[in-house]
């Protein structure tokens, strides 16, 4: 599965992305749009929603928990200071999809027991897009916490994330044993977003996140 995940600092507006990853075959979504007002990022989901509900396109919002709700979008994203799980679950209700930013098997072990979809973990390699970065994990890291996951028999899905490009697609399906990738650079960044977005889901399985 792939998850693309906006980007502000592309040269390509964010509604356009959203539109073009669509039209590359992208459903799943996730806006982040750190340093936006609520009602910037309101004009961009009146914007794409259209198009997400002709398409089956699933929609997340990063961090913004009340406005998600105001939205009706399919869920959020959430970071390390983010709104905790427990009070978005209680806010968006059993339907939402929550995913959850992960940078140490503790990190999930701590909230494992939580009503969580996914887990986003990374970041795998350097990335621009997010400021303040963990440690970065590389592909061992990666294969290490999907191990620990396994082993302890957390079966939740879960995503690397953080600098991913094309020919890092391949070695952390095989080796690093996740679910997917969420992608944002490597997309936003391209000169073509509908291409680049096919190019990564001709490497990816499909599956349902939920």
């Amino acid at each position: 599965m792939l998850q693309f995940i906006t980007n502000s600092k592309s040269k390509t507006p964010v509604i356009d992305q959203v539109l073009a990853v669509i039209d590359g075959g992208c459903r799943w979504i996730q806006i982040r749009m750190k340093d936006a007002s609520d009602e910037e990022i309101k004009k961009v989901v009146e914007a794409v929603k259209p198009k997400c509900i002709e398409t089956g396109s699933f929609l997340l919002l990063n961090d913004r928990v009340e406005l998600a709700k105001e939205l009706n979008v399919g869920g959020v994203h959430l970071g390390k200071e983010d709104m905790p799980v427990s009070k978005a679950r209680m806010l968006l209700g059993p339907a939402a999809v929550i995913g959850v930013t992960a940078n140490t098997y503790a990190d999930i072990a701590a909230v494992s027991n939580l009503d969580i979809d996914y887990f986003g973990i990374g970041p795998y390699a350097n990335t621009e897009t997010k400021d303040n970065l963990s440690p970065l994990l590389g592909l061992d890291g990666i294969r290490d916490i999907s191990y620990e996951m396994s082993k302890n028999d957390i079966l939740i899905p879960h995503v690397a994330v953080g600098g991913i490009k094309l020919d890092d697609v391949v070695p952390l399906l095989e080796v690093g044993g996740v679910n997917g990738v969420a992608v944002s650079s490597a997309i936003a960044y391209a000169d073509d977003i509908v291409k680049a977005t096919k190019e990564f889901l001709n490497l990816l399985p499909h599956t349902d996140i939920d």
